[in-house]
């Protein structure tokens, strides 16, 4: 269990779309403002979690055509958030936008992110510590994965809102956004990578 625990804060905690998302949604809009997105990230990496651990994942991914569709969604999508990162100019976040992404957007993230898809891949299928009663396994990982994962993405909203909130200037925020939408294109890479 414990070496489940520590695969769990070290795979969080590294820059994945969902992190750098909310980050970028709490340095554009403040800490508040993303308690939708997170609350979406939640129930899109809870059904995730249970796409995976039930098969469906392998079987959708057995499908050569249906596997490249969603990795051209998924990659489409993250080049996307890379941008409006990126594009944001000297402010902190997102290129400017109304409102902040919410719910649904965080929800639908979790279906395309490949990141989420590697992690609960990682997760469920190692780091056996029930042998005998894989059901109560899962359930105690589920509990203890989601016990970790809000505080990690609170943090990362705190330490975006945090970031938006300082007097930084033009280029210093410019820098920011830019080293954000690199860790997300390095996302991809890995992503396209590993698929191949």
């Amino acid at each position: 269990m414990i070496e489940f625990i520590i695969a769990v804060i070290f795979l969080l905690i590294t820059p994945g779309p969902g992190v750098l998302t909310t980050a970028g949604i709490g340095a554009a809009f403040g800490y508040r403002a993303g308690f939708s997105f997170v609350g979406g990230l939640m129930l899109g990496g809870f059904i995730n979690m249970m796409i995976v651990i039930s098969g469906v994942a392998a079987l959708v991914l057995a499908v050569p055509s249906l596997r490249t569709v969603l990795l051209v969604a998924s990659v489409a999508y993250l080049l996307y958030l890379a941008w409006r990162i990126a594009s944001a100019g000297a402010k902190v976040g997102f290129a400017p936008a109304q409102t902040p992404l919410g719910f649904k957007n965080g929800l639908m993230l979790q279906f395309i992110n490949p990141k989420a898809y590697v992690v609960s891949t990682t997760l469920f299928s190692g780091f056996i510590f029930l042998p005998e009663s894989p059901f109560v396994e899962v359930v105690l990982k589920l509990i203890v994965f989601n016990c970790i994962w809000l505080p990690v993405h609170l943090a990362w909203l705190a330490f975006g809102a945090k970031i938006g909130s300082l007097n930084l200037s033009q280029n210093r925020q410019r820098a920011i956004n830019i080293g954000m939408a690199l860790a997300l294109l390095v996302v991809v890479g890995i992503a396209l990578w590993t698929s191949f």
